[in-house]
């Protein structure tokens, strides 16, 4: 399958949104009606812009049975990555901005998390359970590299003996390999990364500013051979454009070291419905219609689906032959034959240093 269609002009390169839809929660709503209107209508790109957020809490308890994880903690809300069909996306309208391009300029650094982190572990009664770092923004998207919170986070867990787990789309994990290594030798971290394909051309339209997949097959590769355990999330696939991928990405991951593998189809829920098919239709209008309609056939003739246990994975007989194909190929390529545990044994809150004068 060839995609090489190169989108028309007026377009936002590096952005994957190219639009600010409405955000639900605002009163007031602004909008371009005609192109030749009399006023002017300015359409620039803007400039990424940190704003530093303030939070109760950092840690949220996940209460989705779909998503693998008990506990949740995102130092980043809104993401520069720019991936098109991010379900993180509605939550910023939680902020007061929109789920489009301001997802993408517009990134909130929760610069208190360290201190917020070890106050949740303090709290009594907390059994150790596994912490995932990028529950919904990816935790070394580029503002890591100026705030180092993550880094902060991964010091705290290795301090506390803190299981963790982390998924991301950034060769930025690399730098933090001596604390995962020291965190893997107690048993206490896994890494996935979150390839859904290897075609060059299709990343950089639908996941813009995320590191390219042979730096994300080098990070599997790296940190395998540091003795972490690696995974990869094969998500979310996109009918029509990514799923006939399946085999090779599954035999390439393992070959790099990975251990397991998930999936999810794409489900485009609330503002993200917009957003992606208008990145669909000015980046594939050839072949819009097909890919929209596997979609829909996914999630029982809508592009979303609510039902736990449904949302992910669809149903239908285009997602049934996505589900065989994935199984089908894990299994060849030996992938999820183990389950790997971390262990919660070894927390310990430490000892507070007391000045003998």
């Amino acid at each position: 399958m060839i995609l090489d269609e190169e989108p028309k002009d007026n377009y936002f390169k590096g952005r994957g949104a190219q639009l600010n839809p409405h955000n639900r929660f605002a009163k007031d709503d602004y909008v371009k009606e005609h192109s030749e209107g009399i006023d002017d209508w300015e359409e620039e790109d803007q400039k990424t812009t940190f704003i530093i957020g303030q939070s109760k809490s950092i840690v949220n308890k996940v209460d989705s049975p779909d998503v693998g994880m008990a506990y949740s903690l995102n130092p980043y809300q809104g993401c520069e990555h720019g991936c098109t069909y991010c379900y993180a996306r509605n939550a910023h309208e939680y902020w007061g901005f929109s789920a489009g391009l301001d997802f993408e300029r517009k990134i909130i650094v929760k610069k208190d998390a360290p201190q917020l982190f070890k106050k949740f572990l303090e709290r009594k009664g907390w059994d150790a359970a596994v912490i995932s770092l990028s529950g919904n923004t990816d935790c070394y998207q580029p503002a890591e590299r100026q705030f180092r919170l993550t880094r902060q986070l991964l010091e705290i867990a290795l301090e506390y003996r803190q299981p963790i787990g982390l998924i991301t789309k950034n060769a930025l994990i690399l730098r933090d390999l001596d604390l995962l290594t020291e965190l893997a030798k107690l048993n206490l971290c896994m890494v996935y990364v979150s390839i859904n394909s290897l075609n060059e051309k299709l990343r950089q339209k639908m996941e813009p500013r995320t590191t390219t997949a042979k730096q994300r097959l080098k990070v599997v590769e790296e940190l395998s051979k540091a003795g972490i355990p690696m995974g990869v999330m094969v998500a979310p696939l996109v009918p029509g454009l990514s799923d006939h991928e399946i085999p090779a990405i599954l035999k390439t991951v393992a070959n790099a070291g990975a251990q397991a593998a998930g999936y999810t189809i794409v489900r485009l829920n609330g503002a993200i419905s917009g957003i992606f098919e208008d990145w669909l239709r000015k980046n594939y209008p050839d072949r819009f219609e097909k890919v929209w309609h596997a979609i829909q056939s996914c999630h029982g003739g809508n592009v979303n689906d609510s039902r736990f246990g449904e949302r992910m994975r669809g149903d239908g007989n285009i997602a049934k032959l996505i589900r065989d194909s994935f199984k089908l190929h894990c299994r060849l390529n030996h992938l999820n034959e183990q389950v790997i545990k971390l262990d919660s044994g070894l927390f310990k809150v430490p000892q507070a240093q007391f000045s003998l004068f």
